[in-house]
């Protein structure tokens, strides 16, 4: 299938967008800038030039995916939620030299509103809550909320809080799909799928 890229779009020479990508109003995709397949990016949308955007991502409306910032597969970007790349912006002076890396790893969700600081690796699978201000590395299935950002819970590949503490041991199955999960200390692995 053809991309569909709405003709208030502007997709500037040079990008690369994966086929079955939708490119919706207003959305401004730099040149520099790699888009998997599979993707949707909402209306008013920005993608800059050095930005990687793995298959199958979701950035809804709203969202400006500045330089410096890879998205893995299956990511979800919900409305209006913000990336920095600079971590001590001014005005009047140029750190485009001091740019930090952002990584969103696989299956991750970034809900509405919420703040991703520069430098940080947002985990596998982990869900940032509406409005968080996530300032500090966030662990693979973490379920973290508020301001700034803490992790409350830990959340299963499908979506579901489980029922394990945040820092200990203990072993829980997911409820919808049956994955097993194992907690030594504060890691959470899916050890069965």
């Amino acid at each position: 299938m053809i991309n569909q890229v709405h003709e208030s779009a502007i997709v500037d020479d040079g990008a690369q967008i994966g086929e079955n990508s939708r490119v919706w109003h207003f959305v401004h995709v730099c040149s520099g800038a790699e888009i998997g397949k599979d993707c949707s990016l909402g209306q008013n949308v920005f993608i800059g030039n050095k930005v990687v955007i793995g298959n199958n991502v979701k950035i809804q409306n709203n969202v400006s995916v500045y330089d410096n910032v890879t998205i893995e597969d299956d990511v979800f970007c919900g409305p209006s939620m913000v990336f920095t790349n600079v971590y001590n912006p001014r005005s009047f002076i140029n750190r485009k030299a001091e740019y930090r890396d952002t990584l969103i790893k696989k299956g991750a969700t970034l809900g509405a509103n919420c703040t991703i600081v520069c430098g940080v690796t947002i985990g596998e699978y982990s869900l940032v809550g509406a409005g968080a201000v996530v300032n500090k590395n966030v662990p693979a299935f973490a379920l973290m909320v508020g301001v700034p950002a803490k992790q409350i819970a830990w959340i299963s590949k499908y979506g579901e809080q489980l029922k394990l503490p945040v820092s200990g041991t203990g072993t829980e199955k997911c409820i919808h799909t049956n994955d097993c999960y194992h907690l030594s200390g504060s890691v959470l692995t899916l050890i069965s799928e």
